[in-house]
């Protein structure tokens, strides 16, 4: 009964304390001439664990994403008519759901080219995120907790494909305007030249995302990658029983596109 009375307390504790620093991180935000009234706490969460628990740090990532997003999609959204290039290539695909339940995004990096608009990678990657974000939108409505996970297959790839750039501004995205929006990303088929270039993007990436990344790199690993994306979910060639679906023929009807 004590154990129990004991667990009770501490949850509340903690609830108290994140209330606490919601309420002090909007305030933050505001005294610097900017809002949050419209956002959720689920949503102003993430920037506060992606700060440990900072409230300054945490009102400082969310204004400078704030800001990002009107710049990157004034619309609210990237329309597929910006990107169509990108899509074209059919690159990026978007299966179902892994066993913990999280939208999977598959990029297939050796049907890549580096643009000469890296423009035009950026919205793709913003697109290609925000898709599979909505598809786990609870009755089509954010909560602001969804997660997705990311496969980033080089198999086959040459230097043609090779995008250090891209690579990177794809990383920082993530790190820097999706916090723990990412359940985990898996490289496949690393070839022998691209880890030099791995081992100095890394070095930019915070402890946070680069604990999230593994690389598959036996049969072991792979047979437990297979049971946490799902065999029905996963991809025939990959080892699972699903077909590859491109992102842009995946409909989501509360996402514009």
């Amino acid at each position: 009964m004590s154990t129990g009375s004991s667990s009770s307390n501490t949850n509340g504790m903690e609830k108290t304390q994140q209330t606490l620093l919601l309420t002090e991180m909007r305030k933050l935000v505001a005294k610097q001439g900017s809002s949050a009234e419209h956002y959720g706490d689920p949503i102003l969460m993430r920037f506060l664990i992606a700060r440990s628990m900072d409230p300054t740090k945490a009102a400082k990532m969310f204004i400078k994403w704030k800001k990002w997003r009107e710049e990157i999609a004034p619309l609210g959204y990237i329309p597929q008519s910006e990107i169509l290039d990108q899509l074209e290539a059919k690159k990026v695909h978007l299966q179902g759901f892994s066993t913990s339940g999280h939208p999977v995004l598959i990029l297939k990096m050796n049907r890549h080219i580096a643009p000469k608009d890296q423009l035009q990678t950026k919205k793709g990657l913003v697109h290609s995120f925000d898709k599979a974000i909505a598809s786990s939108f609870k009755e089509g409505r954010e909560t602001g907790n969804e997660k997705f996970i990311s496969i980033m297959d080089l198999d086959k790839i040459s230097y043609n494909n090779l995008d250090t750039r891209g690579i990177i501004a794809g990383f920082k995205i993530l790190q820097d305007y999706y916090p723990e929006h990412l359940a985990k990303l898996y490289f496949l088929s690393l070839p022998g030249f691209f880890v030099t270039i791995w081992k100095m993007i890394s070095r930019a990436l915070d402890k946070t995302l680069l604990d999230k990344i593994v690389i598959v790199k036996n049969e072991d690993e792979h047979m437990n990658f297979i049971r946490e994306i799902g065999e029905e979910t996963l991809p025939e060639e990959y080892g699972g029983r699903a077909k590859l679906v491109a992102i842009q023929d995946v409909i989501i009807n509360h996402f514009q596109q």
